[in-house]
């Protein structure tokens, strides 16, 4: 089978083999392990190599590079205008010698893919939605047109939509999915250190307004102020990292809050093991992987209710549900440190949830979805 998936994600060669990244590229090699050949239309960047980019695990991968698709400012429209034919032309004929056409949404070459798909109804398809899937979320546009392109079965012909979570009014298309970071060999008895010696969080994604990772620090910096032994660890990078570290610097928080950068997956897997609590409140996920990945490791995971992650946490049994609100949030978890029981509950419950979400039963789905 040739198996074609067309993506935003920027990629790196590098040793004769194609980089990417860790997230991505671990679920895509998921993918490849059943076909016997994939293609990739993606853009490619010149960038080093660095600790979040892994290669692509086959052995007869062949990459078409495109320019990358931007509508950020009249320079950058004005190359995609340019661009657009060739790409376009890389669609069709990589389409037509497909087997199994693989889009990655949402994103503009996802976009654009859904376009082109459009004339290929009986190719056997299947799209990937990583974003919130809920239409009355506030997203751009160009999100919304995708959905509407993937959930509309007249346009979109023999392909399944895999989305996070269930949702109401959704077309024969959309099939509910998740994802996996680790094996049922993982999973392991965690021994939290007690609270009285110290409350760790951890939060682990890109350091981008979207994730809110100042708002993070100002829950652990309230808590720490109002007499809590807390302490937090932030991995990841972006654009926000110095004004996130001035912020530490200004307010004397060093001894307490931790910018850890980007870190390989055993370290973070560690940050995990040993933290009490994982701390996401972004504005925008589909199935946000550090929720998933902390409650795995028995940390009770806290975040804002958006896509299906009032469904992971059910509704508040096995988590606690941010209000975006510094005093509201502050005093929600503060009752938690105060009530071991539930706290110790909460945790159990976090970690058979997410337990039942393994790499086995992830690509036991991913046959399913590429059975002829």
């Amino acid at each position: 089978m040739n198996f074609l998936i067309i993506s935003s994600v920027t990629h790196i060669k590098g040793n004769n083999q194609f980089f990417g990244y860790a997230p991505y590229i671990r679920e895509m090699n998921m993918w490849a392990k059943h076909v016997s050949k994939i293609s990739v239309v993606a853009p490619i960047s010149n960038r080093q190599i660095s600790v979040i980019d892994i290669p692509y695990e086959h052995q007869n991968i062949e990459f078409i590079a495109v320019q990358p698709l931007s509508l950020l400012g009249i320079s950058e429209i004005f190359k995609t205008i340019f661009h657009l034919p060739r790409i376009v032309y890389l669609m069709i004929k990589t389409m037509k010698n497909a087997d199994h056409i693989h889009l990655r949404c949402p994103g503009n070459m996802g976009l654009l893919a859904c376009f082109v798909q459009i004339f290929y109804p009986n190719k056997p398809k299947s799209a990937k939605y990583a974003g919130n899937w809920d239409f009355s979320a506030k997203k751009p546009f160009t999100y919304k047109l995708q959905q509407w392109i993937l959930n509309n079965k007249f346009l979109t012909r023999n392909m399944q939509v895999l989305v996070y979570g269930d949702w109401q009014n959704a077309s024969k298309n959309i099939i509910p999915f998740f994802t996996a970071t680790y094996s049922e060999k993982d999973a392991e008895i965690i021994v939290k250190e007690d609270v009285n010696l110290g409350i760790k969080f951890v939060c682990a994604g890109m350091l981008v307004k979207g994730k809110n990772p100042l708002y993070a620090i100002q829950i652990i910096e309230k808590l720490y102020n109002d007499g809590n032994n807390v302490s937090l660890e932030l991995y990841g990078d972006g654009i926000e990292r110095q004004r996130l570290q001035d912020y530490i610097n200004d307010n004397n928080l060093s001894d307490y809050i931790f910018l850890q950068g980007n870190q390989n997956a055993e370290i973070l897997k560690n940050a995990y093991k040993n933290s009490h609590f994982v701390l996401l409140p972004s504005v925008s996920e589909g199935w946000p992987k550090a929720l998933a990945e902390g409650m795995f490791w028995g940390c009770v995971p806290i975040a804002l209710p958006v896509s299906c992650v009032p469904a992971m946490m059910d509704f508040g049994s096995r988590g606690l549900l941010l209000d975006f609100n510094l005093e509201h949030d502050v005093t929600l978890i503060s009752k938690l440190f105060n009530d071991k029981n539930r706290l110790s509950q909460m945790s159990k419950d976090a970690k058979i949830w997410s337990q039942q979400y393994t790499i086995e039963k992830f690509e036991n789905a991913i046959k399913n979805i590429l059975k002829p």
